[in-house]
């Protein structure tokens, strides 16, 4: 089996550090926000504020990568969040805070998409699938031992976490400056972008680019919004159990999500993306849809195991389809950002819309409703073609059939 190449170890290794800084300030920043005397909402906002800025900003960001390179505004990214959220630990009010969390967005969502397209590039087709699922994984790693670290860290102070995560995005940063050389994504002379730079309306001609969008829309609204913002308030409200147990909860689905993703990357590759890709979002309608109805606490474990194993199915297999889709010799950044921008969406939007239904309809009709958004997934993958290597060779990816599409 091919080995991966050094450059996509450096880009897991610092995968694993942004998603433990994501946990790390998780408990933290709700509680700091309101030290400043501020409503639950205010609070909310500080945490909205770095989810809407990824998504507004995605677009410019896509741009950026195709222009200046993915290694620049990977680091760029990098030392953006990294010195806004120094900054947050020295906030001296509500709006400051607001507004540096907020920058971080902006950083955030630059070295997603940069991270994303150097994978795509450097990945070998065969192993794509595996190299997804590591990514996927790591940042799930990273998740869950994030808040863990952060809690300890609490004791230290709200600030603390802050100035932590800081001083690893900063030695992050320093290990991908050295360690992951410059390869190509530089700026042809008079500032044009090289041919071959794929338009975000000529991967939207592609079924299987369709499909990885709703699928990430899915993804995001399901496993990244409703998981968070309400199963918890479900096992709480709805089954009358304490807030250990909605830890609990969340921490099966975890643990279904990171065993299916060890397998699916590997599978994936060998058999193909669509044979992977229909079992899992088919496992992940079918539980979450049936969420809201479970009985009691002992059911309601079982499918949120069940949904962390359909989205570990899934979650790695659409990220090495849009790798096949966008070839690893050219860049996509409108394309890459628009991937990025479904799951920002939809994590934004599915709380808000699943929690406004649970409000009027209760639970039940509230997951029945994200079994809904799963299952359009499904039906863009049922009509989606084929893309992994080792099933239908290398073929023709969008940046051969289309060299001039320049966004």
């Amino acid at each position: 089996m091919r080995q991966i190449p050094r450059g996509i170890w450096v880009l897991l290794a610092a995968n694993v550090v942004i998603a433990l800084g994501y946990g790390l300030i998780a408990p933290a920043l709700p509680a700091f926000a309101r030290s400043f005397n501020v409503s639950f909402t205010a609070a909310s906002a500080v945490v909205s504020a770095f989810a809407v800025m990824r998504l507004l900003f995605a677009p410019t960001t896509g741009r950026l990568v195709t222009v200046f390179g993915e290694r620049r505004i990977y680091l760029i990214g990098l030392l953006i969040v990294a010195l806004s959220t120094f900054a947050c630990a020295f906030a001296q009010g509500y709006w400051q805070l607001l507004a540096f969390r907020a920058a971080g967005g902006i950083g955030s969502t630059m070295f997603t998409v940069s991270a994303m397209a150097l994978l795509i590039r450097m990945s070998p087709g065969e192993i794509r699938g595996r190299v997804s699922g590591y990514f996927s994984a790591g940042f799930l790693i990273g998740n869950i031992t994030g808040p863990l670290i952060g809690s300890a860290l609490v004791s230290f102070g709200l600030r603390m976490p802050f100035v932590v995560y800081a001083v690893a995005l900063l030695v992050a940063a320093a290990v991908v400056a050295t360690q992951l050389r410059e390869e190509g994504g530089r700026p042809e002379p008079g500032g044009r972008p090289r041919a071959g730079v794929i338009a975000f309306r000529t991967a939207l001609r592609d079924s299987t680019y369709r499909a990885i969008l709703s699928s990430n829309f899915a993804q995001g609204w399901s496993s990244m919004g409703v998981r968070v913002a309400v199963v918890p308030l479900f096992i709480t409200e709805g089954l009358d159990e304490g807030a250990g147990m909605a830890g609990v909860a969340l921490a099966v689905f975890a643990a279904g999500n990171v065993t299916a993703i060890v397998v699916a990357g590997r599978l994936s590759d060998t058999f193909g993306r669509r044979p992977i890709m229909l079992p899992g979002l088919a496992i992940a309608t079918i539980a979450t849809a049936l969420l809201g109805f479970s009985p009691g606490l002992g059911v309601a474990l079982l499918l949120c195991l069940a949904a962390g194993i359909g989205s570990g199915l899934f979650a790695p297999t659409h990220q090495a389809a849009l790798a096949d889709v966008l070839g690893n010799r050219q860049q996509g950044g409108s394309a890459l950002a628009a991937y990025g921008m479904a799951s920002d969406l939809g994590a934004v939007s599915g709380p808000v819309v699943v929690g406004f239904v649970a409000d009027r309809a209760g639970f039940g009709p509230a997951f029945v409703l994200t079994g809904v958004v799963t299952t359009i997934a499904f039906g863009f993958w049922a009509f989606a073609r084929e893309t992994a290597p080792a099933v239908v060779g290398r073929g023709p990816h969008l940046t051969d059939a289309e060299p001039d599409a320049v966004e």
